[in-house]
């Protein structure tokens, strides 16, 4: 008898192990690091990611997301001619060798940023889009905050070590999730090899600082990082069965410890978890009325996907949502929010833009006034006598 309960107590004891093992969480080389989900930056594994850190290079994926920006405004265009400042022909580390007074293209310096992780570059764009360096670090830190990356404080747009250059590993996490918005930026971040051809005619062969783009399937960016306080950073994204991943590691030892780690997250990640699309950006929500238009009526959607993230043992989705519009007025673009809908799901309030996929003009006086004619006619409107 005591042997079988032995036995039992044995079984359990193996079983338990056996799980244990089959659902530990990732054990990372690197001294901080973190994986989430793009579209909802919810967090599938950490560690000590809210750790203090200089970031090296991947400082560049906040340069990266203010050009994305300017482009997207129209500010800048990829083919506006940048005449490069001493200030950004004078920077050292990992360059494309600029000449003060030559003049490269935005795309060329851009892909030289991404690809090449060029610090004179980055320096170039800077200027470029902010007037001066030092109100384009402004900018960066504007932009930090405003992503609600809060324990982040950026020095210069290259990434050399600087006294109070820090962020985190899910500051940056949330940065890249910005980023990879931009489908561009991924076709640059995820390219190999190229050149960079200075007016001279000299051309200066860029390979990917990130060699996992060639060597582990569907990597296609995102930046890489490297200083002697700093150690080996990477911060990694990838894209498997409609769910993009992004991942951070920060102050690996070695170069091949932050590959590994970057890996073995991505595919923790993806064996554990799926995304599951709740409500669509396509479908429409409703019909708005706005008085002062000309066409009055107006169908509304979702900014982006309502999407959650859950473990791949979950089974039964229970949620609602309410809309609240906003009181708006012609005219309207594009894209314009009209409201705000929240999504209810397992004790979480999710928050999603409501928008218009048209333009809608202001309507003249006489067009009004058959408006409210019609409206009369049609008993929408009371007539008090």
């Amino acid at each position: 008898m005591k042997k079988f309960i032995l036995l039992i107590i044995s079984l359990f004891l193996f079983i338990g192990t056996l799980k244990a093992e089959v659902t530990a969480p990732v054990n990372l080389k690197s001294e901080s690091g973190i994986v989430i989900e793009a579209s909802t930056n919810k967090v599938l594994f950490e560690k000590d990611s809210e750790k203090k850190m200089a970031p090296a290079s991947m400082t560049k994926i906040m340069t990266m997301l203010l050009i994305e920006e300017a482009l997207e405004e129209k500010t800048i265009s990829l083919e506006d001619q940048v005449t490069i400042s001493q200030n950004a022909a004078g920077m050292g580390g990992s360059e494309v060798y600029l000449e003060a007074g030559k003049t490269a293209s935005v795309k060329e310096l851009l892909t030289a940023i991404a690809i090449g992780s060029a610090n004179d570059a980055a320096v170039a764009m800077a200027e470029k889009v902010g007037g001066s360096e030092e109100n384009f670090v402004r900018m960066m830190n504007d932009k930090a905050k405003e992503l609600g990356a809060f324990n982040t404080t950026f020095k210069n747009p290259h990434g050399l070590d600087e006294e109070g250059h820090l962020t985190t590993a899910k500051d940056m996490a949330i940065i890249a999730s910005a980023l990879v918005k931009y489908e561009d930026i991924l076709k640059i971040t995820s390219t190999y090899e190229t050149t960079f051809t200075h007016q001279n005619g000299k051309s200066i062969w860029l390979v990917n600082t990130n060699s996992l783009i060639k060597f582990y399937n569907g990597l296609d960016g995102l930046k890489t990082g490297f200083t002697n306080s700093a150690g080996y950073c990477l911060t990694g994204t990838m894209k498997r069965n409609d769910m993009r991943l992004i991942t951070v590691v920060m102050n690996a030892k070695v170069k091949e410890d932050r590959n590994t780690d970057t890996i073995n997250m991505m595919e923790y990640a993806f064996s554990m978890y799926y995304k599951n699309t709740i409500l669509s950006k396509d479908t429409v929500l409703g019909t708005m009325f706005i008085d002062n238009s000309k066409t009055r009526e107006v169908k509304y959607y979702l900014e982006k996907d309502a999407s959650v993230v859950l473990d791949k043992n979950t089974r039964d989705i229970t949620y609602n949502y309410d809309i609240v519009l906003d009181e708006v007025k012609a005219p309207l673009k594009v894209g314009d929010k009209v409201g705000t809908l929240t999504l209810h799901f397992n004790n979480e309030d999710l928050m999603y833009n409501v928008v218009i996929h048209e333009e809608i003009k202001k309507a003249g006086y006489f067009t009004r006034l058959f408006n409210y004619l019609k409206d009369i006619l049609s008993g929408n409107v009371n007539v008090i006598n």
